[in-house]
């Protein structure tokens, strides 16, 4: 039995492992001695819990404790050195960091899995299900924090200064069950049980103002001036989170601020009986950090996701600035020398007026002088072409609850417009459009136009979306300032995507060219040099049908349905949208299953269809698809006319942890937007690097994956981006598309007619006349394309060696999209943050 009760007992080891005294290195050391009587240590001193109730939970806690011990040391480091060397330092501001399970990514770049296998195997634990305990953090929603995520790994892997600021949410957006077929949102209490990679500074923290008024005075130099009188002043709290780059010293930090009462118990309201008066502040403050992406659709709503992203920009630049002259020993005007801070979607833009408060209310700098650092300081990253996502503020609400700040915006407008009047004379529908202000329905904040306005620097994140955004949404922005304007196409950490997530092909891949790929992905080059060894294809092969066994068996635990790994497995996982064109699958689905009706004898090769992903709460269409999904599935999965050959899974509450599951187990990736829709995908990158084969359209980033993996190795369908443009130019009618395509017209038939509801020809309704009516994503535009490029699909599966030549080349080709890539060009192009070792000694 396993000794907790003298954890040390003489066990205590240096860091290579050798026996030391008691008080030795257990928090240093590296080898499985080490680890195992650092995890025995804290089972005693931080879980606090005698050995008859030790669960793997508690291994869990423990040996997260121990790895973060391990990574302090280097945290420590980094951050002393980037001070002292005066190291430039980017600053990642985003509403989301999706970070995902955290032990076993650390155990990876610490180069020690083994080491804490073995350890735990002493102490009677299996790692596998040791790592299996930990939650997945409430912090994000899909790829914006996703990406947020790979890009902190990547900066901290190319030793890069770095820290990513963002929010503490008590509670994410929501988990996602399926009762009935519908979407149930459950509240997602992700720090239920702490997190134990966190350390709370609550020495680090910053006061907060919102509403109120401002007031002018003169300052003791007779200079006037504005002072902010907020209605409502409380603070943020800073909780530091370790970011630990593979094979090197460099461990970067993520800053998450948790909001809280600056006073936070009012004694005297309490001695007077009245209770819930005295925690009130506390409890209104708490709420700003409360849940991720809070329902904006009532104005309360809105007033708190206004609040929220104010709340964390200030937090964050006001950090910087404490670091900068406090801690660095800076001048201001050195600001953009130390700073890069990039603006992570529109989320973070309000820190354009921001930084111009702090500057010209706090320290006191002139007008220009305050812009121009501003200027230099701020990079944008825009994520969307679509209208309704990029964000404005209604101007009655921005006035009242950041009165200083629209100000500031108005006078930001002024000297802008003046700019552009003298650039474009005589134009005034230009400087309607361009203004910062929008007339359209009421005036609003523009915040898109903010951060272009106040960042040296914008880009978007495929090729395709940078230039539609200097053709569409920001061409009057990039008539006027060109060489502002660049493109950094994203990226995935192959660390977390390949080498943690498919064990099994990080095996192969070492075998075949050695290890050296997980920092230099265009290495995987090297694997076409084995495309046609029936070898090496096999092999490639089995790691595939092992993956898929092992999303099957968690299919199965979650849904009860059974899944055979010899299927196809054909994915779609992202969050649900009509852009996204999950129904378009669906209608492929139902084509097959009205084919397989209507002649049973015919024979396909079968198919499991998975999807994932969470519909926005108020969003009525997304949850009708569904609801679509999940009927459709139902009925095929329960006819054993139809089941011999396809099945159908809606895997509920996607999030990074099962993804681990699901990109190593695709055989066919879904990227089926509509072009010119989708910014970039992130999905489309994780399924290439483990091979899978994409069946999309020329939308986003699937451009350049096609260009990499070549045409040959791509199934494409579909309108491209002008065409899309010219199709609606001309007067789109969809009815025309079922008038002309029998087998479109039984699909659309069978759901209306309640085939797939029980009789119920009211609930998928809307679907169907939507598509019918209106369809403005183009899915029936599309379908006859789509369903023969499937087609297609069918017959090269068949071919298993030709597929798995396909699949190969797919992996050996995603060299780019590593997110290295992305900061490196990002780093080298557009921030100025240059690599900084950081050595222990």
């Amino acid at each position: 039995m396993t000794d907790l009760a003298n954890p040390t007992s003489g066990e205590s080891l240096g860091v290579n492992g050798s026996a030391v005294g008691p008080t030795g290195q257990t928090r240093s050391g590296m080898s499985a001695d080490a680890l195992r009587a650092a995890v025995r240590d804290h089972l005693v001193y931080s879980i606090a819990r005698p050995a008859a109730v030790l669960t793997p939970e508690h291994y869990y806690r423990a040996l997260s404790l121990a790895v973060r011990d391990r990574m302090q040391k280097r945290w420590m480091a980094t951050t002393q050195d980037w001070l002292d060397l005066s190291a430039k330092v980017t600053c990642y501001l985003s509403a989301e960091f999706l970070m995902g399970p955290q032990l076993g990514n650390n155990l990876l770049n610490l180069g020690i899995e083994k080491q804490a296998r073995e350890a735990l195997s002493d102490l009677g634990q299996d790692l596998d299900e040791v790592l299996a305990c930990e939650g997945e953090p409430g912090l994000g929603n899909g790829g914006l924090g996703r990406l947020a995520a790979c890009y902190l790994d990547s900066l901290a892997t190319l030793e890069r200064p770095s820290i990513g600021y963002g929010i503490r949410y008590e509670f994410g957006i929501f988990r996602q069950e399926i009762s009935d077929g519908w979407q149930v949102e459950k509240t997602d209490n992700w720090l239920v049980r702490g997190n134990p990679w966190e350390i709370d500074k609550p020495d680090a923290s910053y006061v907060v103002n919102w509403g109120g008024h401002t007031e002018q005075y003169e300052d003791v130099t007779g200079r006037l001036r504005v002072r902010w009188v907020p209605q409502r002043v409380l603070q943020g709290v800073s909780y530091d989170t370790p970011v630990q780059g593979y094979g090197v010293n460099t461990c970067n930090t993520l800053t998450l601020w948790s909001a809280r009462a600056v006073e936070s118990f009012a004694l005297e309201a309490f001695n007077t009986g009245d209770f819930y008066k005295a925690v009130d502040e506390e409890v209104v403050s708490e709420t700003v950090s409360k849940v991720l992406y809070p329902n904006d659709e009532p104005e309360a709503g809105k007033r708190l996701r206004l609040l929220q992203q104010y709340f964390f920009v200030t937090c964050s630049l006001q950090d910087i600035l404490s670091i900068h002259l406090k801690r660095a020993h800076l001048p201001l005007h050195r600001l953009p020398d130390k700073w890069a801070i990039q603006l992570n979607d529109t989320h973070p833009s309000i820190a354009v007026a921001e930084l111009m408060r702090l500057l010209i209310d706090e320290h006191h700098l002139a007008w220009d002088d305050a812009w121009d650092l501003t200027v230099r300081t701020f990079g944008y990253t825009n994520h969307t072409l679509l209208p309704e996502a990029l964000e404005t503020w209604p101007l009655r609400i921005f006035g009242e609850a950041l009165p200083r700040h629209l100000e500031l915006i108005y006078e930001i407008n002024d000297r802008f417009l003046d700019e552009v009047r003298a650039r474009f004379p005589g134009d005034e529908e230009r400087v309607s459009r361009m203004s910062l202000i929008g007339e359209d329905g009421g005036k609003s904040v523009r915040m898109a136009h903010l951060a272009t306005v106040g960042s040296h620097a914008v880009n978007g994140v495929a090729a395709l979306h940078s230039e539609l955004l200097k053709q569409s949404v920001l061409k009057d922005f990039y008539e006027m300032w060109p060489e502002r304007f660049g493109n950094v196409t994203n990226g995935v950490t192959p660390r977390r995507f390949l080498a943690l997530s498919n064990p099994g092909l990080r095996a192969l891949i070492d075998d075949t060219i050695g290890p050296g790929w997980l920092t230099d992905l265009e290495r995987l080059h090297g694997l076409e040099s084995f495309v046609d060894d029936p070898a090496f294809r096999l092999r490639w092969r089995e790691v595939k049908r092992a993956n898929k066994s092992r999303l099957a068996e968690y299919v199965h635990s979650i849904t009860g349905i059974e899944l055979d790994p010899t299927w196809m497995f054909d994915v779609q996982v992202k969050r649900i949208h009509e852009y996204k064109r999950q129904h378009l699958m669906v209608l492929h689905i139902i084509a097959l299953y009205q084919r397989l009706k209507n002649n049973p004898g015919l024979t396909i090769p079968p198919r499991a269809f998975i999807f994932g992903g969470k519909a926005a709460p108020g969003y009525f269409m997304a949850k009708r698809i569904i609801k679509l999904i999940t009927a459709v599935g139902d009925t095929i999965n329960a006819d054993p006319e139809v089941n011999r050959c396809m099945k159908l899974v809606f895997l509920p509450n996607f999030n990074v942890k099962n993804a681990h599951l699901v990109y190593p187990a695709a055989n066919l990736s879904e990227q089926i937007s509509t072009a010119g829709k989708e910014a970039s995908g992130t999905g489309n990158m994780k399924f290439m690097i483990n091979g899978a084969v994409t069946i999309g359209t020329l939308d986003g980033a699937n451009v350049e994956i096609r260009q990499e993996a070549g045409a040959e190795n791509f199934f494409l369908f579909g309108l491209t981006e002008s065409q899309v443009e010219k199709v609606k130019a001309d007067g789109y009618r969809p009815l025309s598309h079922v008038e002309n395509d029998a087998e479109l017209a039984g699909v659309l038939e069978l759901i209306a007619n309640g085939e797939f509801t029980h009789g119920d020809t009211e609930v998928l309704r809307p679907v169907v006349d939507n598509l019918v009516h209106h369809d403005p994503f183009l899915v029936l535009a599309d379908y006859r394309s789509y369903v023969d490029c499937q087609d297609e699909v069918s017959r090269a599966w068949l071919d298993r060696d030709a597929w798995s030549r396909m699949s190969i080349r797919n992996t050996a080709r995603s060299g780019k999209f590593s997110s290295d890539r992305a900061i490196r060009e990002y780093c080298d192009e557009i921030w100025g943050v240059r690599p900084m070792s950081v050595d222990l000694e």
